[in-house]
């Protein structure tokens, strides 16, 4: 699997280059944000480390324009902690954001984590939902409307999956936080009312019967019952 680091600093991209080849993967490093934008949206790669602070262009408009155009997998890694930048990867579509300094045995396993690209079921749970015309299998990672296919971002699915499997239940912003993104958020984020909006254009904006319901003061339910 092909994997883009975008890192200006030097000592960090070597070891980040070094490492992930020593993992098995094949790495590119790109040191400056314009060169990295070109490389993500012109070339085949299974996922992107992205460093914020970047020459030429910097990481938020970089993971915005890769969002815009393609599913890859992304992973912030970045000296910026503030929890306000966290917030501000993730409502870009990001997939995971990693704080400097780190661990690479730690960014190694969320890299695992994120090209496995399923969802991580129990023995138990169903692979396959239909909900009116909407059908999602798990083993396929498939998502149908009326049988057109509908591509879904990693997040999106995972967020999906957990309106679906617990359709006809009001889940909290805090439930769906803690559940797709394994986070808490304050209260005063929009977090997930932006990924919910990004479901709500692909899953049921193109169609008539609509199947993601704002409950008033608590969140999201997902029925084919308005």
């Amino acid at each position: 699997m092909a994997i883009l680091v975008i890192e200006d600093d030097p000592k960090t991209g070597a070891y980040l280059k070094k490492g992930l080849r020593e993992s098995g993967y094949a790495v590119d490093l790109i040191r400056n944000g314009s060169d990295g934008l070109h490389m993500a949206l012109e070339n085949s790669y299974d996922l992107v480390v992205l460093d914020v602070m970047l020459p030429g262009t910097d990481g938020w408009k970089i993971m915005g324009a890769i969002r815009a155009r393609r599913d890859l997998p992304v992973i912030f890694l970045t000296a910026r902690d503030h929890v306000n930048d966290r917030i501000r990867g993730l409502e870009l579509g990001a997939d995971d954001y990693l704080v400097k300094p780190f661990s690479f045995t730690e960014l190694l396993l969320r890299i695992r984590t994120l090209l496995r690209r399923g969802v991580v079921r129990e023995a138990h749970e169903l692979d396959f939902f239909q909900v009116a015309d909407l059908q999602l299998d798990l083993l396929r990672r498939r998502v149908t409307r009326q049988g057109i296919d509908i591509v879904l971002t990693n997040k999106e699915f995972l967020l999906l999956h957990l309106l679906v499997k617990r359709q006809n239940e009001a889940l909290s912003r805090t439930v769906i936080a803690s559940e797709v993104w394994d986070m808490n958020f304050d209260s005063d984020t929009n977090v997930v009312d932006v990924a919910i909006k990004r479901l709500r254009a692909k899953i049921d904006n193109p169609f008539e019967h609509k199947l993601i319901h704002t409950v008033r003061s608590i969140g999201y339910m997902f029925s084919e019952n308005p």
